[in-house]
């Protein structure tokens, strides 16, 4: 698309209200920390909410959206299946949809992959790196070869998820353990990216490295003006017989 796409950053607004120290970490909110950055570089964004009428999802919302970066944790299964299924069909019609860190375990996400998506984890605040795999890959344009966040969340495999059609990101974590951090996959007309850094305890969103990281996915999975297949029962395109 020649224009910037509108954004809609979607979180669950629920460690923020409880957890002080995610509170100091993110007194606006993890969509707000999100957000900023978007439109510090000229994206129209707006945000959305768990709690509030539709999850801020409502038809005209995402209509207007051309790519939804989804962030949630600890209410999953909060999130309406109708909503779900409303979310998945803009994806298949040509929205972007970017899930960060735990959003892999998200409704939208595990129906869009069709998976399970579970993996180890551990809570440890222990050194990640994540190293650049395809430097070619336009989301991680502009990046060094390896990002180090001295304190996260591991995630390690085996990740439940198909094979991407990319994988850009390897992370390593001072445990031991790897897992493939930077995926991305197409359904219908629609382009996904998983980003996994960003625990909710950790200032990972205030990385200026990880914001241009989320900033690339953004923009790569903008919808492209692919043509609209047309299905069903078809006329012949030549004389029969």
């Amino acid at each position: 698309m020649s224009r910037e796409p509108r954004v809609t950053v979607w979180n669950e607004f629920r460690h923020e209200q409880a957890n002080p120290k995610v509170a100091e970490i993110y007194p606006r909110g993890i969509h707000e920390a999100l957000a900023g950055p978007l439109r510090a570089v000229g994206l129209e964004v707006a945000t959305a909410t768990l709690d509030e009428p539709e999850h801020g999802l409502d038809r005209r919302r995402l209509d207007a959206t051309d790519v939804l970066v989804w962030w949630g944790h600890r209410a999953h299964d909060e999130v309406a299946d109708e909503i779900v299924q409303r979310v998945r069909q803009r994806v298949l019609d040509g929205m972007g949809l970017v899930a960060l860190h735990s959003a892999h375990f998200s409704k939208i996400f595990k129906t869009l992959m069709g998976t399970g998506c579970d993996l180890k984890w551990r809570e440890a605040g222990e050194r990640e790196r994540l190293w650049v795999v395809d430097p070619t890959h336009p989301i991680v344009a502009g990046l060094p070869e390896q990002i180090v966040i001295e304190h996260e969340e591991m995630y390690g495999e085996h990740f439940d998820i198909p094979p991407p059609d990319e994988l850009f990101l390897v992370s390593w974590f001072r445990g031991g353990e790897v897992f493939r951090s930077g995926c991305t996959w197409r359904r219908g007309q629609g382009r996904i990216a998983y980003l996994r850094p960003g625990h909710e305890t950790y200032p990972t969103y205030h990385n200026a490295q990880i914001q241009m990281l989320i900033l690339n996915a953004v923009r790569w999975a903008a919808p492209v003006g692919a043509a609209t297949p047309r299905r069903g029962n078809q006329q012949p395109q030549e004389e029969l017989g």
